[in-house]
């Protein structure tokens, strides 16, 4: 009887949107989700939304904007990177004006 696949992960997830099949990248995309979410906490986000240490996040706006972010700084020479640089910004800003993630509507 065949193994059931494992069960993909948010590293996984993120490999994807940035086109990578290869672990030779692994720790510099863990340093940019890490970012990502440090960024957001810094932002106001409540933390309640954001995971913790080794720990996968749930929310799809949260999983979007990390997303995002990496697809904004992962490599060199990315055509896109301001682009998702600014994609990134959006949403962040967007979740800061929610009061639903620990924003405040009136700070802009």
């Amino acid at each position: 009887m065949a193994e059931p696949e494992p069960t993909p992960t948010f590293m996984d997830d993120v490999k994807i949107a940035l086109r990578i099949s290869s672990s030779v990248y692994d720790a510099e995309i863990e340093m940019l989700i890490d970012a990502a979410i440090a960024d957001l906490a810094l932002a106001g986000i409540s933390e309640d939304k954001l995971p913790g240490p080794e720990e996968d996040p749930t929310d799809a706006l949260i999983k979007r904007a990390i997303v995002t972010y990496c697809k904004a700084y992962f490599g060199y020479d990315n055509p896109e990177a301001e682009r998702f640089e600014k994609a990134y910004k959006a949403i962040k800003l967007h979740l800061m004006l929610s009061s639903e993630y620990g924003g405040n509507s009136d700070a802009v």
